[in-house]
């Protein structure tokens, strides 16, 4: 059944539900950005002793919950017939303790848990790309100078040189297009439950039909996580009936995104935020728009903006369906 939600509130930085497949202004100075969104840590692997695995053991050895790890060749080849990277990972990863305290703050850094990076390889190199602290910061609306998320990136470094011992960050040429904007694409909506019903119950039922919505579309949800349960209650946390976070990923979107862009893995997949403040009749969501990708990444090629465009249409539109 359809939901009698009322839409509120769009709330989009520079992308509204209304424009989201505007693209960036563009200049023509290439520049380095000096404040990086996304960097990339590269290793020489000429023996092949480095592989996501170890990529994988290095995380959580630090503390960086590796929540899934996952290859992305076997189905490219199965679904393109071919692959762009000997070996391409998606990951994501995440630190519960200090994820906690940054929603607690920051309820909207849902749109970043958990963190996503790819691993692939280059010649002779092995690559990890990840999001950097102004990334995090700037697109997670989050003050640069938090101590927590200080904290989150310093293990995040501390990783990535356990993982690639010989190695060193990539000087990224990019546009310095829009570095302010955060591009969240963030909207509520009025619920109106029936008293009988719980609001586990409540969210169950909606997000049995989001999921059945998206999917036929080829969006797949590699992970989903329940905040309220693994972060909120080991602090007897109580501010929300429901928070939740899926992890959103479509073939048709990062094999060509990937292709030019294998660093994209720095934002997928996508994660997508849910939840609900107690003694509040308000349900929020929200996303990163794939502007971040486009700016951040300077990508110019129709081959690889068209799919970000129309699968954040794609969103849009169910969730639209779904809220009115």
């Amino acid at each position: 059944m359809k939901y009698a939600l009322k839409t509120l509130l769009v709330l989009s930085l520079f992308i509204s539900f209304v424009g989201c497949t505007q693209t960036p202004k563009k200049t023509d100075t290439p520049v380095i950005n000096k404040i990086q969104d996304v960097q990339i840590f590269t290793s020489n692997n000429s023996n092949n002793q480095l592989s996501a695995k170890n990529i994988e053991a290095a995380f959580e050895s630090v503390g960086l919950s590796v929540v899934g790890n996952n290859d992305m060749n076997k189905p490219f080849q199965a679904r393109f017939g071919k692959t762009y990277y000997k070996h391409y990972n998606l990951a994501m990863y995440m630190n519960n303790d200090l994820s906690y305290k940054l929603i607690k703050k920051y309820p909207q850094f849902g749109a970043l848990t958990p963190l996503t990076m790819s691993i692939y390889t280059t010649n002779k190199s092995i690559n990890i790309a990840t999001l950097t602290r102004n990334g995090i910061s700037r697109a997670a609306k989050i003050p640069i100078n938090d101590p927590d998320l200080i904290a989150y990136t310093a293990l995040i470094q501390k990783a990535l040189k356990k993982a690639l011992p010989n190695g060193k960050f990539k000087n990224i040429p990019v546009h310095s297009v829009d570095i302010n904007q955060s591009y969240q694409v963030n909207f509520i909506t009025e619920t109106n439950k029936e008293e009988d019903l719980s609001w586990d119950d409540y969210i169950e039922d909606f997000e049995a039909e989001f999921e059945a919505e998206m999917e036929p579309y080829g969006f797949l949800f590699p992970n989903f996580i329940n905040i309220q349960e693994e972060l909120f209650d080991e602090h007897d946390y109580n501010k929300y009936d429901f928070y939740h976070t899926y992890s959103i990923c479509k073939f048709d979107v990062i094999f060509p995104v990937s292709k030019l862009h294998p660093e994209a893995g720095a934002w997928a997949p996508c994660s997508f935020y849910i939840y609900k403040l107690k003694n509040e009749n308000k349900m929020h969501m929200g996303f990163l728009g794939v502007q971040n990708w486009i700016t951040t990444l300077n990508i110019k090629d129709e081959e690889s903006i068209k799919p970000l465009t129309q699968a954040q249409e794609m969103i849009r539109k169910i969730l639209k369906e779904l809220t009115n």
